[in-house]
């Protein structure tokens, strides 16, 4: 692939992260398109926001780049990939592997006229759509992620991202505290919280009859990562008719972040 452009890998960053990729399986064909051409592309399709078959021409098929993107979320590579990066910028900032605290948030966002599965009404938000669950630790680094439908309440949002969080096991093993809006405030989300996974829960509120932005203890770190993927257009809003790959997509953005502050 010769096009030039913001997205593409650099040599640096592009030695960083090939060891990380999966070997092609063995007994079946060689590849036959080079992997490096094949992220760039994806990051390509998440920086300007094109659809897959209309990729420019001097990229690899969309078709093989599907593929891979479709194979690599379903065999759940592209979320080791997340977090062994993940792990290396805590490293590299002087922080333990496991964060010790935790912000969850929601973002709702629209939806594309041809997707309709998992797509809902935010009522407070009055947008049309799905919901994106975040959790981040300290450094704006995301743990885990997760896409429903817009109408889904902040609480049982917050439990299905939180359990994510909670089944990653060692990877969490200090994580003590979790930091989070009014909207996931109050049972059953709390107790469950509190007596399964162990964790205190802090209650950020906005101040009350305060207008425009106001920059919240804790909550400004995942306010900012939503912000930082409203610079990918196909993050803008949701053009993906599962999402399941609505979330490899964020994960993608956020490798293309990380990869970019290692290299």
């Amino acid at each position: 692939m010769s096009k030039a452009c913001s997205s593409k890998l650099s040599a640096e960053q592009w030695q960083l992260i090939e060891p990380l990729i999966p070997s092609a399986k063995s007994g079946g064909r060689p590849r036959e398109v080079d992997v490096w051409d094949v992220l760039n592309t994806i990051f390509y399709l998440l920086t300007q926001g094109c659809t897959w078959r209309n990729l420019p021409g001097d990229f690899p098929a969309w078709q093989t780049v599907y593929r891979y993107f479709r194979a690599w979320r379903k065999d759940g590579t592209w979320l080791v990939l997340h977090n062994r990066l993940r792990v290396w910028v805590r490293v590299a900032s002087e922080r333990s592997a496991s964060p010790s605290e935790a912000i969850a948030d929601s973002q709702s966002v629209k939806s594309a006229a041809m997707v309709n599965q998992a797509v809902g009404y935010d009522a407070v938000k009055v947008i049309k759509g799905r919901k994106r669950f975040l959790t981040v630790d300290t450094l704006g680094l995301i743990l885990r992620v997760y896409v429903m439908a817009a109408s889904v309440p902040e609480r049982e949002g917050g439990r299905q991202v939180l359990q994510r969080v909670h089944r990653m096991g060692n990877a969490v093993s200090r994580l003590h505290t979790i930091w989070v809006d009014g909207g996931f405030d109050g049972d059953p989300l709390m107790h469950w919280v509190i007596t399964t996974c162990r964790w205190i829960v802090q209650v950020v509120l906005r101040p009350e009859q305060t207008k425009g932005f106001v920059l919240l203890k804790k909550r400004w770190v995942v306010e900012r990562r939503f912000g930082w993927f409203m610079g990918c257009r196909r993050l803008v809003r949701d053009y993906e008719r599962l999402p399941e790959n609505s979330e490899a997509l964020i994960y993608l953005a956020m490798i293309r972040i990380i990869i970019r502050r290692l290299a």
